[in-house]
Order: structure tokens, then C-alpha cells, then sequence
């Protein structure tokens, strides 16, 4: 079986996706959006955390040959930087949201060298703007980021465009057109339903997909 359907398998069976194209969930941005995923929760399902993990560790070697160091997004990505790291040997660390306000004042937690090659591990990417931020710390600080590691990635033209336009990489263990095509094919959803949910994959600001009932 390919890695990115086990890890599609792997969301559903736990409830880390959830779909709801009747009733949509909507987004901290306002956004209107049949699926919901929280990956926060293959860390309380042992057998699930051990694919993901073992999974984002697959990927750093096949992509990240070269990488000294693995920093995790605040907060979804610390955990599953801290395992991948363990099972690859290597450093890691995490970038805070913002700057503390007291102590050392740190933005990224751990040791980070400048010059240093580092790769970032987030949990979900949608419209790219979070890990971006993160990326950015980390230039500043001077390493090298060699590109992202996640665990889903919605592919957003947003977001692929950002990433792009920022020179960064991301490889995912699984993203939304797979886990529609597992769900479909084992009844989470209907297989009419699909065509909805690629079209607000499409183009999320564009609400029409609500309409068209299957």
C-alpha cells in the first residue's frame, strides 16, 4: 500500500478528518469548509502515531538527505518533531508564534547554529501562511531551511503559490484529493460528494460547491 493511502486510512479511522459538506465547519479566517482535520490526535493513537511518525522520518531521508536539524511548528508540530527526531538521531527544536516576553526572550526554542540545515515539521498546511512564518524565523536566525515535512496538506492554490513564491518545498505523507478518494471508496462519505469537496479545494473563497447537492 502507498504511504500517502495508509496515512489517509490511518486520519479516517481514528476521526482526525471529519466531514461535514451539509454542514460546513468554518475557519478561524471565516472560511467555509466541509472538512475538518485534527491531526492532534493520531499522538493519543499509538499504532496511527507510529505510521505518521515513522512516515515523516521516511520522508527526511528521501527528500532531506543533508538535514542537521528537525523544528517543529507551536504547537501542533513540536511532538511530531521531537519522535521523528529521536528515530533519526537528530536535534530538534521549535518555533514559538512570537518572541517571549520575559527570560531569554526566545522565539525558537533549542540549539540552532547559523548556517545550520534545518527542516520544519508541521502538522497540516491549508493556505500556507503559518509555516511560512516559521520559515522565515528561521532564515533570520541563519539557517538553511532545506523545506518542509507534514502530515497533510489540503493543496490550496494559495498556498502552493506561497510556498513557491518563498522558495520553499513541502512534501506531505498524505493530502486532501487522497483522503477524499479513501473516504468515498469506504462510505465516510458519498462518492458524489468528491466533486464538491475538490471544489472547494479549488477555490475556498467560492461558496457555490454548497449548492450543488448530489
Amino acid at each position: 500500500m502507498e504511504l500517502k493511502t495508509q496515512i489517509a486510512e490511518d486520519l479516517l479511522k481514528i476521526k482526525a478528518v471529519f466531514f461535514r459538506p451539509e454542514e460546513p465547519f468554518t475557519w478561524a479566517s471565516g472560511i467555509k469548509s466541509p472538512v475538518y482535520c485534527d491531526n492532534r490526535l493520531t499522538l493519543t493513537a499509538p499504532e496511527v502515531r507510529t505510521d505518521v511518525e515513522n512516515g515523516l522520518a521516511r520522508l527526511v531521508r528521501e527528500n532531506y538527505p543533508d538535514a542537521e536539524v528537525l523544528m517543529g511548528t507551536s504547537t501542533a508540530g513540536i511532538a511530531h518533531a521531537a519522535i521523528t527526531g529521536h528515530i533519526l538521531g537528530l536535534p530538534m527544536g521549535y518555533v514559538r508564534s512570537g518572541a517571549k516576553d520575559h527570560g531569554r526572550k526566545n522565539q525558537i526554542e533549542g540549539r540552532l547554529e547559523p548556517g545550520q540545515k534545518a527542516v520544519v515539521v508541521e502538522d497540516l498546511i491549508s493556505t500556507g501562511g503559518s509555516v511560512l512564518e516559521v520559515v522565515n524565523v528561521l532564515r533570520q536566525a541563519g539557517a538553511q531551511v532545506l523545506g518542509i515535512v507534514s502530515i497533510f496538506t489540503y493543496g490550496m492554490k494559495k498556498g502552493l503559490a506561497r510556498l513557491a513564491e518563498a522558495n520553499v518545498k513541502n512534501i506531505s505523507l498524505t493530502d486532501f484529493d487522497e483522503i477524499a478518494r479513501v473516504a468515498a471508496s469506504q462510505g465516510y462519505i458519498r462518492p458524489a460528494d468528491v466533486a464538491r469537496l475538490i471544489a472547494f479545494r479549488d477555490n475556498p473563497s467560492d461558496e457555490s460547491w454548497m449548492e450543488a447537492k448530489a
